[in-house]
């Protein structure tokens, strides 16, 4: 899914970066690396400075532009592989439980099928880091819910994942260093500069609380459904998926657009 209206025409669009709970790969040079490069952060004898720190976030966070200069959001939360990595094990171990009501071939299943990706990726010859991260997700998941004998406990280790985020960019909201700023800042080919606009600053600040509001919302609405224990597994499963990638990738959507730096539109009309 490209975001056509997300897009802001007057800039030079970068080469796709390599790659947020759900987001994928790709090759070439990255956005992060050139912004770097235009503001003259070079690796110093001692170690990298501030703005390089900021250029390899962006290029690790993956968003990613196509060559009109749009977000692709699609690829930005990891592709269509990427996607069904970060949903299918739980999907997977939903209907194993349901069939079964026994709670070992269900989180064999899952498990097996977080292995799945990780061989996809090997025989690919893609980065792996994903599909790793997700196999070792899904085994702590599955060791959880074993652990306990819950079924709703495969589920959990989500929400200390997502309070972990929220804390992170609330905090760096306050230390005036938003995320959305270092995601799109080096898309953008702003690299830094934004933090000396106060205007640029308070909207990515804006934007990271859209980020954080999304995060919050998925606790609001499964956090309830988790405590149900078994009666609400459904919900909580089919919520998980619903609020998972979809939700990041509106979320971030919104927060690029609401970024979107308003001078330089009117410029490029």
């Amino acid at each position: 899914m490209t975001v056509a209206n997300g897009s802001d025409p007057h800039e030079t669009p970068t080469p796709e970066a390599a790659t947020p709970e759900g987001a994928g790969a790709a090759g070439g040079d990255t956005a992060g690396t050139q912004g770097a490069g235009q503001y003259g952060t070079g690796t110093g004898p001692q170690g990298p400075t501030v703005a390089e720190l900021a250029a390899g976030y962006a290029e690790k966070a993956g968003v990613h532009r196509n060559s009109a200069g749009h977000v692709d959001m699609l690829k930005t939360a990891g592709g269509i592989q990427g996607i069904a990595e970060s949903i299918l094990p739980g999907l997977v171990f939903l209907i194993a439980f349901t069939i079964t009501r026994d709670l070992t071939p269900a989180l064999v299943a899952a498990l097996a099928a977080a292995a799945v990706f990780t061989v996809a990726r090997l025989v690919q010859r893609r980065p792996l880091t994903q599909a790793l991260a997700g196999i070792v997700g899904v085994g702590i998941s599955a060791w959880l819910a074993n652990t306990t004998g819950k079924a709703e406990d495969f589920y959990v280790l989500g929400f200390f994942t997502n309070v972990a985020y929220i804390a992170g960019m609330v905090l760096s909201i306050v230390l005036k260093w938003p995320v959305a700023g270092l995601l799109f800042g080096f898309v953008r080919n702003e690299g830094l500069e934004w933090r000396k606009d106060p205007e640029r600053l308070r909207v990515y600040r804006l934007g990271t609380w859209v980020v954080v509001a999304v995060l919050a919302l998925r606790l609001v609405v499964q956090v309830p459904l988790y405590f149900m224990g078994e009666p609400g597994l459904a919900a909580l499963a089919t919520t998980r998926l619903l609020m998972g990638a979809p939700l990041y990738i509106l979320g971030l959507w919104v927060a690029w657009l609401l970024t979107k730096p308003a001078v330089q539109a009117k410029t490029a009309d």
